[in-house]
């Protein structure tokens, strides 16, 4: 495991909500949501960790730490 993924787990858990990935990027949360809905690599990969709970969205802290170390790729 990686210091970022321990910092990510201990400071917000296994799932982070939208708001908590808008903090940990330095983003808004509407700037965060507009760029999810672009085609870039990075909000693949980031779309790829998003998971939803009845109506609301949580990504994996897992791989948004390994988006954040450079080690995921849009295709996983």
């Amino acid at each position: 495991m990686t210091t970022t993924f321990n910092y990510l787990q201990k400071e917000y858990g296994p799932l982070m909500s939208l708001t908590a990935l808008a903090k940990t990027l330095d983003r808004s949360p509407q700037g965060l949501r507009v760029s999810l809905n672009t085609s870039s690599d990075i909000s693949r990969a980031i779309n790829s960790a998003k998971r939803k709970i009845g109506r609301r969205i949580y990504f994996q802290t897992e791989a948004i730490a390994k988006i954040i170390d450079g080690e995921a790729s849009s295709n996983e």
